[in-house]
């Protein structure tokens, strides 16, 4: 699915993956939408444990550990030459409005994403780095609807460009840094 996407990925394609019947595929899934939240998952699930921690890190700068938690999501993306891009992006595109156990898990792992990066900037504004005079909430909100289009643009060029301009211009400008983040 993050090769092909939801509709390029069907049952029979994903029971030959695994080698297994395609009747077994019911026997996991109640359907490929319940797939679909399952794949989500899978996707998160290492970025929650290897990554947000670099915006929990407190030895380092705030709006330093925003930057560097995007500079490494933007080093996974490369490591797969843009090809891939951003799951959640492209599952959300796909079938965030249309199935309901998929839009339901992107919600939570929005919730997640934004949590921890209101955190960071919460922890910004109490230092005096960033000004304080806007929801936490929505500029990490704000932070990552651009860098899913940054990761977007990054996917259609395959190429750093996007994921450069995002972090060279677009994340200091919604810090309110007006220079580069770290």
């Amino acid at each position: 699915m993050h090769r092909d996407g939801y509709a390029g990925a069907g049952v029979k394609d994903i029971t030959d993956a695994a080698g297994v019947p395609k009747g077994s595929f019911y026997s996991y899934f109640s359907s490929k939408e319940a797939l679909s939240a399952e794949v989500l998952t899978f996707y998160w699930d290492p970025i929650e444990r290897d990554l947000l921690p670099l915006l929990a890190d407190v030895d380092v700068e705030p709006t330093a550990r925003i930057a560097h938690f995007f500079r490494a999501l933007a080093d996974e993306h490369e490591s797969h030459d843009f090809v891939l891009g951003c799951m959640i992006g492209r599952m959300a595109l796909e079938v965030g409005g249309s199935s309901d156990p998929a839009r339901a898990e992107l919600v939570r792992i929005l919730d997640r994403w934004d949590g921890a990066i209101a955190a960071c900037v919460r922890a910004a504004q109490s230092s005096g780095a960033i000004a304080a005079d806007r929801s936490a909430t929505e500029v990490a909100a704000v932070i990552v609807e651009a860098w899913e289009g940054a990761a977007l643009r990054g996917k259609v060029n395959r190429d750093r460009a996007p994921y450069a301009r995002f972090e060279q211009s677009t994340l200091p400008a919604l810090l309110g840094t007006g220079t580069r983040a770290a």
